[in-house]
């Protein structure tokens, strides 16, 4: 899953939050660098990718892009997922994605010590464009998209990505609620073992 998705499944647990933003730029053991909080979410993080990786749904929904893009097909369906959670009115209803989007990035800037330099350069990037809000948008997903290829070291495009998410929209909503019904609830128990562990240290 994408930014959005790692914020919201991280509880409103601030430490967890930066943590699961992160995590992509933290590698291996570089995590008992931060704080226990912080290495929760890391925690957390790797744990959601590799559940999101081998969902049923998920694997269907990389067949959409499969063809063109390979193994760079589950990050077009990461961000993709991002869209129909924002579109998630039983997630967000009415305008609780922007005061949301406003809540992760003041405790992503409380954090700021803790950034590592790349996402600490993102960051106002992030907040000035609002990206966790407007991946509601067209527009957002298609910049999304754009911003996984910009990152991929082997394609070099992603018009054919949006081409393909605008064909296949419903089907791949459809993948995104089979999905989400499994993957809130299985996050949410990996979250309070998490606690625990860290608590009995």
């Amino acid at each position: 899953m994408n930014y959005l998705a790692h914020a919201h499944l991280s509880f409103h647990d601030s430490g967890v939050l930066v943590g699961n933003m992160i995590s992509d730029h933290v590698k291996g053991k570089k995590k008992f660098d931060y704080p226990n909080p912080i290495q929760q979410g890391i925690t957390l993080h790797r744990i959601i990718d590799t559940y999101t990786d081998g969902h049923p749904a998920t694997n269907e929904a990389k067949e959409f892009f499969r063809p063109h893009y390979r193994l760079y097909s589950g990050a077009f369906v990461d961000v993709i997922y991002d869209h129909f959670l924002a579109l998630d009115e039983e997630e967000f209803p009415g305008s609780r994605l922007f005061d949301f989007s406003q809540e992760v990035y003041a405790g992503l800037s409380d954090y700021k010590q803790w950034l590592p330099e790349r996402f600490g350069a993102m960051l106002p990037s992030m907040i000035m464009h609002n990206w966790l809000y407007n991946y509601r948008t067209m527009g957002g997903i298609e910049k999304s998209l754009q911003g996984v290829a910009y990152r991929a070291a082997y394609i070099h495009e992603s018009h054919t990505a949006f081409l393909l998410f605008e064909k296949h929209y419903q089907p791949l909503r459809e993948c995104y609620r089979q999905f989400w019904a499994d993957a809130k609830p299985y996050t949410w128990k990996q979250y309070e073992a998490i606690k625990d562990t860290f608590s009995a240290r």
